[in-house]
This record gives C-alpha cells, structure tokens and sequence, in this order.
C-alpha cells in the first residue's frame, strides 16, 4: 500500500511550546523565518502553557521560585494567590497571540528520523514535516522517574508520582512515604503534613540545604556542572539538583516541626508499607514519588543521538552528532532563564548552518 501522508516543507520545526520552545520561536521570528512558512510549532498538550498547566492546584504563583519573563514580554501583576497553572497558561496564551506563533496542538510527534536531500522527517499525529533543522523543547514533564524497589507490586495503597499531585487534600487522615529530596519534594511534605495522619520523609542522600542568596555566580557555577554532564553525553541532571535547596521559613519551619526530618532511603516496600534492611518499618498507606523527570526525547530514538553514557552529547545546544539538531530545555538549558538563552543560541546556530548549506548546494553558473 502507498503512503500518501503528506508532507510539508520547512526550514525549522519547533517540537514543544514550554518556555524554551516559545522563546525559540520568538527568536525565529524576530530574526526574519516566518511562521508557518519557514518554521512550525508542534506542542502535544491541549492548550498554552507547557508543563506548568498540569502543576497541582496548590502550587500558587507566589510559590514558584524563580520564573522568568519570556524574551519580548513580561509577566507583571500576577496575583500570587492564583494558581501558577492559571497565571502561566495565561501568560503563555498571550505571549503566542503578540508574536503570531501560530502554535499547532493538540500534535503528537512520533519519530524524528533522517529523510531525504539531507533533510530530517519529523513524523506526527498530523502528517509529516521535512525540515532542515530541528529545535527539540519537550523537556521533561511527560517522562516521570518511578525507581524500582523490591516488594512495589505488593503494596496494597496508593502509589503515585509528583506528576499525578492532585492537592494536599487527597491526602487527609492518610499515612503517607514521601520518596525524594528535591523542591518538589519538600512542598509536598510541608502541604500534605496538615491534613495526612502522619508523614515519612526518605531521601537515597540526605539533604543539602543553601543559605544566602542565589547569586548570580552562584548560579553560573551550577549551571556549569550540569553542562560538564552533557558534554560528557551522560544524562542531564537538574541544576537544582546541584545547587541545594534554599533554607528560608517555611523549610525552617518544617525542620522545627519534624515534618522534614529525613530517612534514609528504605529496602523494601511491602503490602502495608516500607521496611529497612534493620528491621524498621513504616505503615503507609499511600507512596508519593517526587523523584524528578528524565529528558522527554524518545522521538529522536531513530537517529541514534544518545552516547554510550546514556545521553546526547551536546555543546551550547547543538547535537555533536547531528548539527541540524538543537536540543533547548536540556541540561543547563532547563531552568527558565536559561531556556530564554539557549532559545536565541540555537536560532543563531541554525541561521548559520543554513547559510552555509544553503551555498555549499548552490549549483555553479552555466558558462
């Protein structure tokens, strides 16, 4: 049977329309590629704002740490009281009305893989786009990271992962494990202790916090650990990760409290719980994983990016195995304000190699 699917040719396709896609786009645009004619948006969620609409409802605004503005437009007045999923969709919903992006959702992009005339095919729900160079936004949200333990399939309550957090309030008169030593983590714990009937924390390292301000060195020199990771090829981990977390009043009030004092991690989970190897238990009657993401990028499986580490590697943004292949949001790229940069960094690159590949198949003038 033929394949009559129909293709569609750009210079660029954006996959993902989180900060670091949009950002992207909007140096695209601002640089001269026209949307829809020279480049496509393809975002899998059903409307504005990236990962930030499936937060939790009780993530307000004024808990988010360190959202910054995207290129061109910022986000001023927002009421901390709202919840961040509202207040960002929103931002986000506006942000791509101004600049005319034309994002297309709901679009599921399947394989990334190598086409024809030295251009990629980018394979989706929604027919197919030839394209030669690819901007890849998808982050993390959509690949949660459940750890394996021995006994998990027993276990008679409630497993669940940051990703599916629906509130506190699911959690009243509830025994609750807590899994993980991140942000995330801690909120969970710090929300879910005044309605749960007890809470366990337990973390495989224990728990570096940070006094001070976040400098901007600081910063800097964590940015640059996580950057060593990718050149490397290993798989990114979260500049979080290596900056600690931030001791202000609330964390110093859950240490005062009890509610974050940490465990080492368990053994074993059995049908009624968690038990350590020296024959402590805890009774629980749910598990909540708060044990991070890992990079969303099984589409690009086909063209055999990832290293033996188990990563891409990467320099900037750029693929060193592919150059058409710009990987913004990854690694040192996550943060927001670090997804703005990288999203101007990989239109720079991109204009310069379709420069160059653009004279090098000019065909020489007919004497």
């Amino acid at each position: 049977m033929n394949d009559t699917r129909e293709v569609r040719e750009v210079e660029v396709v954006v996959i993902g329309a989180g900060q670091a896609g949009l950002s992207s786009a909007y140096h695209l645009r601002r640089t001269g590629f026209e949307p829809e004619r020279d480049f496509v948006v393809l975002d899998h969620s059903p409307g504005p704002g990236g990962a930030w609409q499936f937060r939790w409802p009780s993530l307000t605004y004024g808990k988010v740490h360190g959202m910054h503005s995207l290129p061109g437009m910022e986000l001023t007045d927002a009421d901390p009281a709202r919840s961040s999923s509202q207040v960002i969709a929103e931002y986000f919903a506006a942000y791509e009305r101004t600049f005319d992006l034309r994002v297309r959702r709901p679009v599921e992009v399947r394989a990334v893989r190598e086409g024809s005339g030295g251009r990629l095919l980018v394979e989706t729900s929604h027919g197919d786009w030839s394209t030669r160079a690819l901007i890849n936004a998808t982050g993390t949200w959509d690949r949660p990271f459940w750890p394996r333990y021995p006994g998990q399939e027993t276990f008679r309550g409630r497993q669940l992962h940051t990703a599916q957090y629906p509130g506190p309030e699911a959690f009243a008169g509830k025994r609750l494990v807590v899994v993980g030593g991140g942000a995330s983590g801690t909120q969970h714990l710090l929300e879910i202790a005044e309605y749960a009937a007890a809470t366990t924390w337990v973390t495989r390292r224990p728990p570096v916090y940070r006094e001070g301000p976040f400098t901007e060195e600081y910063g800097r020199a964590a940015v640059a650990l996580v950057e060593e990771r990718v050149r490397q090829g290993l798989p990114p981990k979260s500049v979080v990760s290596v900056t600690g977390l931030p001791l202000n009043d609330a964390i110093r009030q859950g240490l005062a409290d009890g509610v974050l004092e940490r465990r080492p991690m368990f053994d074993r989970i059995t049908p009624d719980g968690v038990e350590w190897a020296d024959g402590r238990r805890v009774d629980a009657d749910v598990i909540l994983w708060a044990t991070g993401f890992r990079a969303a990028i099984d589409h690009l499986a086909p063209l055999r990016l990832r290293e033996p580490g188990g990563g891409i590697r990467v320099e900037g943004t750029r693929s060193v195995a592919d150059p058409r292949i710009h990987l913004v949001g990854y690694g040192p790229s996550a943060s927001t304000i670090g997804a703005n940069r990288a999203g101007r960094a990989a239109v720079r690159d991109i204009r310069k190699l379709l420069a160059e590949t653009s004279e090098q198949t000019e065909e020489p003038a007919v004497a």
